[in-house]
């Protein structure tokens, strides 16, 4: 055996400890699956994500080179997401008219709001592009669960969209642990009714039909409430982390102003940044927080 041969032998993990690295990271998969259901359609099997992920953890362990100075967990993830996003153009989860479709509808739907001064209703902006109410649901549940990870609007890109490459540096990192915090005191801080909207329609992946009876209200109203907290958490993580990104609005001394600002003050309230670190370890994946 080459001097080189030696070295580099030396320096992959024996199969104890491959078999350890793998066991210590398997909820990364977990994260990094659940992360990636969210911002695709539901009929996108877990288990098949699941399988193609925990292949790339084996993978990624029995090729892990501690000498070149990379954390495990970042030379995982960044396979593992490569993995599911492999896995995703084998499903084809999202064909091209469905994501046609869907930027037909955001983009109907700006110019209706444009033109009635309000947002449009189920049924005029169905009767908008042509189609059944039915139809309109179905085109708009296929690309909305990414909406509370993003916070910045619909997804309805390409699947290499849904995962990037680029991997979190310690002070990207720390940032995106902190927001994930804010989101969590963001969503405590709602109403008891968009609370209820926002855990139940993305937290728990209720049907909207099984919210509405709950509430004693229509799907339609649901679908208002959801747009209301959404709204709203956006707003309230802006005036804490990005302040530059809130409207420049005319001060109001109206109520709804007064009720906003009070909402923006108690989600700054409701922790620090050492109990909102604590709903991630320290490589951003979720931990389990009891009730």
């Amino acid at each position: 055996m080459t001097a080189v041969a030696v070295a580099t032998a030396a320096n992959v993990a024996t199969a104890h400890e491959q078999e350890l690295l793998i066991r210590e990271h398997i909820p990364l998969v977990g994260h990094l699956v659940r992360d990636m259901l969210s911002r695709v359609p539901s009929h996108v099997n877990r288990d098949d994500l699941t399988s193609a992920g925990l292949a790339a953890l084996v993978t990624a362990a029995r090729g892990f080179d501690p000498s070149r100075g990379i954390p495990f967990a970042r030379f995982a993830a960044t396979r593992v997401r490569g993995a599911l996003l492999d896995e995703l153009r084998h499903l084809d989860w999202a064909s091209r008219s469905v994501r046609s479709r869907a930027r037909k509808t955001d983009t109907a739907r700006q110019e209706l709001t444009a033109t009635l001064g309000r947002t449009p209703s189920q049924q005029e902006l169905a009767g908008f592009l042509g189609i059944a109410v039915d139809e309109l649901k179905e085109v708009e549940d296929d690309v909305q669960r990414a909406v509370v990870l993003s916070l910045q609007g619909f997804t309805t890109g390409a699947a290499e969209d849904m995962v990037t490459e680029r991997t979190a540096g310690p002070e990207d990192l720390l940032l995106h642990r902190e927001r994930i915090g804010y989101l969590h005191d963001a969503i405590a801080a709602l109403p008891d009714r968009l609370r209820t909207v926002v855990n139940g329609y993305f937290m728990q992946e209720r049907p909207m039909a099984t919210i509405a009876a709950e509430l004693g209200v229509t799907e339609s109203r649901v679908s208002q409430l959801r747009a209301e907290a959404l709204t709203l958490l956006r707003d309230g993580l802006n005036t804490h982390l990005d302040p530059e990104l809130m409207e420049r609005k005319d001060k109001k001394d109206g109520c709804v102003a007064r009720r906003r600002a009070s909402y923006y003050q108690e989600v700054g309230s409701l922790g620090n940044l050492h109990t909102r670190l604590a709903f991630t370890d320290q490589h951003g994946v979720p931990i389990a927080i009891a009730a």
